[in-house]
């Protein structure tokens, strides 16, 4: 079956810059949306960057500038880019991935990853 993972996150200071990969893996034929989200401490899950299968972006404000979301079709992987690092950036970073599996052709299902941390330090 299709399983989803985020790696990268870590702790970095204010100002600095990390990557963070989401991979899928298994039953995969093809990818179509996959989408970055966030959530913090009390707050409720944000989306922060999607990308199409043929390249398409777009970006929530918070992340417009500094964040860029880009794909790998070939490794059924998605990044995100994350410089100038705030410590509002801290969250719970998420991968949303739209599979087309050999179980699920034609048609998508949605995954998701477990999450990785990002800490941003004063």
């Amino acid at each position: 079956q299709v399983r989803v993972v985020e790696s990268g996150g870590g702790l970095v200071q204010t100002g600095g810059s990390l990557r963070l990969s989401c991979a899928a893996s298994g039953t995969v034929v093809s990818i179509g949306d996959m989408t970055w989200y966030r959530q913090a401490p009390g707050n409720q899950r944000e989306l922060v960057a999607a990308i199409t299968e043929i390249g398409s972006t777009n970006y929530a404000d918070s992340a417009l500038g500094r964040f860029t979301i880009s794909r790998d079709n070939a490794k059924y992987t998605a990044f995100l880019q994350m410089n100038s690092l705030k410590p509002e950036d801290t969250a719970v970073y998420y991968c949303n991935a739209k599979v087309r599996s050999r179980k699920s052709w034609p048609g998508l299902e949605d995954y998701w990853g477990e999450g990785t941390l990002v800490t941003v330090a004063s």
